[in-house]
């Protein structure tokens, strides 16, 4: 009971992680999507005859033959993991590096005033960051300042390897989204002239040229690289509140004053995110 009481009495004092919001959707990508394609089907409809920018054989040439590329050029565990590198785009738990500085702020203060070893009644409190968890764990185990920043370091490092290699899928199929268009655009050229004889044949063979064309750009453009993008941006979020949680356990390692560990973060958080724990 004595136990259960202190741990609170901990908890209390350190706040919660609170580093992490919830899964949620993000509206700035969902706004972008839906209001893209929103315009371009407007445009479409506005402008007569939106059944003609329908072909299956140039959905398929497009997007089967995007992702035959892409295939070859990763694993297909690679490839398997697409979907959900898509989802969590859509649905992004954003970590907040200033809210990560000031928890582990409070973390250090607490070290410095009852012992890094009072900090083993947090832990489970830092279920839902296992970084986070990890480097208070080494500090709290007495793990050398040396061994703690070589493995928080190697995690980091094969963390983001890993999911950078999600984002270049994306950037690898929005670099071959157009080159099948163009091969679509030359398989309908041929289509076409080898029937030149027959009228009803030059159609399909032209709408085949073009909509591959359109398809490829629309994919390369308003999809595959947009979330390519948004990927990176938040796997350098993620990337920062790592680095920020291992020089703050290196910093409780050490004993520092707060306040020095206080500077050191705010020297590599953005000015929009640096914080003012002890004024």
């Amino acid at each position: 009971m004595a136990r259960t009481q202190a741990s609170q009495a901990l908890r209390s004092e350190t706040g919660g992680v609170g580093a992490r919001s919830p899964s949620r959707l993000d509206h700035a990508t969902m706004f972008g999507l839906i209001g893209g394609f929103g315009l371009l089907a407007a445009a479409i409809v506005l402008g007569g005859a939106p059944r003609a920018f329908v072909d299956p054989p140039a959905l398929l040439i497009v997007f089967g033959g995007t992702l035959g590329v892409t295939t070859i050029c990763f694993s297909l565990q690679d490839i398997a993991r697409l979907p959900s590198v898509l989802g969590r785009t859509l649905f992004h738990s954003t970590p907040d590096a200033g809210a990560t500085a000031f928890y582990m702020l409070r973390l250090a203060e607490l070290a410095r005033k009852r012992g890094i070893m009072g900090l083993d009644q947090v832990l489970e409190d830092m279920q839902n960051e296992p970084f986070i968890r990890k480097a208070v764990s080494l500090a709290v185990d007495g793990t050398p300042i040396e061994e703690i920043r070589i493995v928080l370091e190697r995690e980091i490092s094969e963390t983001t390897d890993r999911q950078l290699r999600s984002a270049s899928m994306l950037r690898k199929a929005a670099e071959v989204a157009p080159a099948m268009g163009l091969i679509g655009t030359l398989i309908g050229l041929v289509q076409m002239l080898g029937n030149l004889e027959d009228p009803s044949a030059i159609g399909p063979g032209m709408a085949v040229a073009l909509l591959t064309t359109f398809y490829g750009a629309i994919l390369a453009n308003m999809i595959l690289s947009p979330l390519a993008s948004k990927l990176e941006r938040n796997i350098a979020e993620e990337e920062l509140v790592a680095n920020v949680s291992k020089v703050a356990a290196e910093s409780i390692c050490r004993t520092d004053n707060p306040r020095r560990l206080e500077l050191l973060l705010n020297a590599m958080l953005p000015p929009s995110k640096q914080i003012n724990y002890f004024s």
